[in-house]
C-alpha cells in the first residue's frame, strides 16, 4: 500500500485570482434558453397550487430531452467561458487521482478489498492470501463498460472465502443485479438475481444458496435462493402483510441457525426486530415492534447485541437470547448517558467495540460482554474512527480515520493487546499541517446552541473576504461527522474556508435532536443553516458577497429553501440531487420511504407546513436570487430528478437578478455513485469553478 506523502499543486491564492479575473473582465452570460409555460393548477385543502412546469416531470418525452440538451448546451456555454478550468481540473485531479483502498475483511484467511489506483476510474476487488501476502484481482469492473460506467460492489463473502456475492450496478441507479464468483476459479456462477433494489445479500453458511431482500418496486421481503434452481422456486421468509414504504435489513449468525429481520418504516422510522430459528424452522418471533424505538441487532457467538433507544434516547447496549428476545429479557450492558449517543456494537474478537458520539466527534471504545471498559480507540485530530471489521472469533480487527482534508487511513488493531498498525494509508492530496478543523457553537433562531466544523488555515484573517462554502444534511437521524470530502479538499487547496453545520434532524444529539427537525419541525433544519452562516458573517471569517453553500439530497432541500428564505444571504448555491416539489415529491420512485420523515401533503396539516417551505412553491417572481447551480441527472432512481428540472426551469423564468441559474444534467449518473473518477473531476470543476466565480476575492 502507498505511504503517506502530500502532493502539492496550484496556490490558493492563483486560484482566487483567475476567478477574479473572470468576473472583472465581465463574463458575458447569456440568457437562458426560454421554457415553455403549461399552466397546471392543483387545489389541495383549498388551496391553489400552480405547477407551471409538471410537463417536465417526463423524463422520456422527446421535448424533455430536448430541454436537457439545451440547459447542458447552456450551462457549457457560460462555464466554459469561465478562465483558469485546466488549472482547476489540476487541482482536482490531484484530489481524486489518487490509490483509495477499502475497509479489508478476512474469511478463511484470505483479506477481501477493493482497491482503486491512482490511474484508474473504478474501485477493483482484490483478494490476498493471508495478511502480506500478493494481492491479486477478483473482479475488475473497467471493461464491462467502455465509459467505466459500471460499477461492483462486494456484498458478502462465504465463511470459508471460497465466495463471494457481489453487485453490479449501471451507470449511477440504486438498482443493481447479483452474482456470485467463485474465488478460484474467477468464475461466476449460473445464478443471476437480475437488477432491482437488494438490501442485505448473505451466503448461507452450507453453501446451497443465499439469502436477499428485496424491497423499493415490490412489497419488502426475505428470499432465500438455493442455487442451480430457477429464480420463480425462490422462497420468501419473511414480508407478509408488509407494505411498500417499509424496509427490511437482514442479518444471520456466523453459524448460520438465527435469521434476524428488522423492518424499518421508511427511511427513518422505528424499527421492528423479528427472529428466526433457521435450524429448525420455527416461525419469527416478534422481540419488538412498538412502532416508536429504533433498535439493532447483531451476534455475539449465541447472543444477540442489540442497540437501542427503547426507554433510552441516547441508545443503550443489551443483550438479548434469540430463543427469547422480548425487551423485558433483555440485559443491559451498557447503559444511556447524557453526555455521548450510542451510534453502533460490534462484536469483535470476544468482545464489543462501541462507535459513539462526543459532541459529534466519533469515538471507539472497546468493553466486555459484561460491559466492563477496556479502552479507548481515539486520535489527537478531530475526525472520524470507523470502520470495525472483524469477527466475533478473531482478535483481528480495521479501523480507520479521516478528516475533511484527509483520506481515510485502515489501521489494524488487536482487541486482544491493543496494538495498532496502519494497514493502509493514502497519499494526501493536501499538506494536512496546512489546515486546522475546528469546532465552534452558535445559537439558532430560537436559541438552540448547535455545533459546527470549520476547516481553513491556521492564519487565516476574519476580515470577511474569505470564500467560504456551507454544507450541511439535517436529516433522517445521520449524523454528519469530519470524515474525507473531495469537495472540501478542491477548495481548501483553492484557498476557501470550508464549513460543516451539524443541523437538529441528525442523529448527533439523539432521537430528540432528529425528530426536532422533522415532521412539523422542519423549519428549525434551516433556520439552524441559516444561523451558521449568520454566525461566519458575525465572526469575520466571510460576508455574504464571499459565502456559498451546497446541499444533497435532503441537503439539497436545505439549500433550496433557505436560498429562498434569506437569498441576501449568499453569494451562491449548489444544489445537487435535490427535493424541491414537496408537495408532490411522496408520487415518485421510493419517495414513500420519507414520508415519515416528511409527512405528505394529502394530510390537510402536513400540508400546510411543507406548502410553507416547499422551495419549488415559494419563488417569487422577480426575486434578488444568488447565483445558482443544480446537479442531477437521469440515473438518479432515489430522488426524481424532476426536482431540479422544474426548479431549474422556474427559477430562470422569475429570478430577477442578474446572476446565472444553471442545470448541469447527466444522462448516466446517479444518486448512488457508481461515477468514474474522470466523470468526478470534470463534475468537480464545473462547481467549483462556478463558485470561485462567484464568491472568490477580487483583490487577489
Amino acid at each position: 500500500m502507498a505511504g503517506m506523502r502530500a502532493v502539492t499543486g496550484i496556490a490558493g491564492a492563483a486560484l482566487f485570482a483567475i476567478a477574479a479575473a473572470g468576473a472583472q473582465q465581465g463574463v458575458t452570460v447569456p440568457p437562458p434558453p426560454p421554457t415553455e409555460v403549461r399552466e397546471v393548477v392543483d387545489t389541495l385543502h383549498g388551496v391553489d397550487v400552480p405547477d407551471p412546469y409538471r410537463w417536465l416531470e417526463d423524463q422520456e418525452a422527446p421535448e424533455t430531452r430536448a430541454w436537457i440538451d439545451a440547459q447542458n448546451a447552456y450551462t457549457d456555454t457560460v462555464l466554459g467561458a469561465l478562465p483558469g478550468r485546466d488549472r482547476l481540473r489540476n487541482v482536482a485531479a490531484a484530489v481524486l487521482e489518487r490509490e483509495a483502498v477499502g475497509l479489508p475483511n478476512e474469511r478463511g484467511g484470505r483479506y477481501f478489498y477493493s482497491r482503486r489506483g491512482a490511474d484508474q476510474d473504478l474501485a477493483v476487488l482484490y483478494v490476498r492470501e493471508g495478511l502480506d501476502g500478493e494481492e491479486r484481482v477478483l473482479l475488475d469492473p473497467h471493461p464491462m463498460s467502455p465509459d467505466h460506467t459500471t460499477s461492483v460492489e462486494l456484498r458478502d463473502i462465504s465463511d470459508d472465502g471460497g465466495r463471494v456475492a457481489y453487485a453490479v450496478r449501471e451507470g449511477g441507479v440504486d438498482e443493481v443485479s447479483i452474482r456470485v464468483r467463485g474465488v478460484d476459479t474467477g468464475e461466476d456462477l449460473a445464478d443471476v438475481l437480475p437488477a432491482a433494489r437488494y438490501g442485505a445479500v448473505t451466503l448461507a453458511p452450507d453453501g446451497g444458496g443465499l439469502y436477499y431482500e428485496r424491497y423499493g418496486d415490490v412489497s419488502p421481503r426475505v428470499m432465500y435462493h438455493a442455487f442451480g434452481t430457477p429464480l420463480a422456486d425462490d422462497v420468501q421468509l419473511f414480508g407478509e402483510g408488509y407494505e411498500r414504504h417499509q424496509i427490511p435489513v437482514t442479518v444471520v449468525s456466523d453459524d448460520g441457525r438465527w435469521m434476524v429481520v428488522h423492518v424499518i418504516e421508511g427511511s427513518s422510522g422505528p424499527t421492528e426486530i423479528h427472529v428466526k430459528d433457521l435450524a429448525h424452522d420455527t416461525p419469527f418471533v416478534t422481540a419488538v415492534a412498538d412502532g416508536v424505538s429504533e433498535s439493532w441487532a447483531s451476534f455475539a457467538g449465541a447472543e444477540m447485541v442489540i442497540v437501542t433507544n427503547l426507554d433510552a434516547p441516547n441508545k443503550r447496549v443489551v443483550l438479548a437470547d434469540p430463543a427469547d428476545p422480548a425487551p423485558d429479557r433483555w440485559r443491559e450492558v451498557i447503559a444511556e448517558r447524557d453526555d455521548v449517543v450510542i451510534e453502533t456494537a460490534s462484536a469483535l474478537g470476544g468482545r464489543l467495540a462501541v462507535s459513539y458520539l462526543e459532541d459529534v466527534q466519533p469515538r471507539v471504545a472497546i468493553h466486555e460482554l459484561d460491559g466492563t471498559h477496556v479502552r479507548d480507540i481515539a486520535f489527537d485530530t478531530i475526525g472520524s474512527v470507523g470502520g470495525g471489521a472483524g469477527r466475533w472469533t478473531s482478535d483481528e480487527a480495521f479501523f480507520t480515520f479521516e478528516t475533511f482534508h484527509v483520506p481515510r487511513a485502515i489501521y489494524r488493531y488487536d482487541l486482544a493487546t491493543g496494538e495498532q498498525t496502519i494497514w493502509a494509508e493514502p497519499d494526501l492530496p493536501v499538506d494536512t499541517p496546512a489546515y486546522r478543523v475546528t469546532q465552534r457553537w452558535f445559537a439558532s433562531k430560537d436559541g438552540t446552541r448547535v455545533p459546527m466544523f470549520v476547516v481553513h488555515r491556521p492564519g487565516v484573517a476574519l476580515d470577511g473576504t474569505n470564500p467560504t462554502l456551507l454544507t450541511g444534511y439535517g436529516g433522517f437521524n445521520l449524523s454528519q461527522t469530519p470524515r474525507f470530502s473531495a469537495l472540501a479538499t478542491t477548495w481548501l487547496r483553492s484557498g476557501g474556508v470550508f464549513a460543516l453545520a451539524n443541523m437538529r434532524g441528525g442523529s448527533e444529539f439523539g432521537e430528540e435532536w432528529h425528530q426536532s427537525g422533522m415532521l412539523a419541525n422542519k423549519q428549525n433544519v434551516f433556520d439552524d443553516f441559516i444561523a451558521a452562516a449568520e454566525h461566519l458573517v458575525e465572526t469575520g471569517y466571510t460576508s455574504p458577497e464571499h459565502l456559498a453553500i451546497r446541499g444533497g439530497s435532503n441537503g439539497g432541500l436545505l439549500v433550496g429553501a433557505v436560498s429562498n428564505q434569506r437569498p441576501d444571504l449568499f453569494g451562491a448555491v449548489v444544489c445537487t440531487y435535490p427535493l424541491l416539489d414537496m408537495v408532490r415529491y411522496h408520487q415518485f420512485l421510493v419517495a414513500s420511504f420519507w414520508v415519515p420523515e416528511y409527512g405528505s401533503s394529502e394530510d390537510p396539516e402536513q400540508f400546510a407546513y411543507i406548502h410553507a417551505y416547499s422551495p419549488y412553491h415559494n419563488v417569487i417572481d422577480g426575486g434578488d436570487y444568488p447565483a445558482t447551480l443544480y446537479l442531477s441527472g437521469d440515473g438518479d432512481t432515489r430522488v426524481a430528478p424532476l426536482h431540479a428540472r422544474k426548479m431549474a426551469a422556474l427559477m430562470q423564468a422569475r429570478n430577477g437578478s442578474d446572476n446565472p441559474i444553471l442545470l448541469r444534467y447527466h444522462t448516466q449518473a446517479g444518486h448512488s455513485g457508481g461515477q468514474p473518477v474522470s466523470q468526478q473531476i470534470d463534475e468537480m470543476v464545473d462547481t467549483v469553478s462556478f463558485l470561485l466565480w462567484q464568491v472568490g476575492r477580487e483583490e487577489e
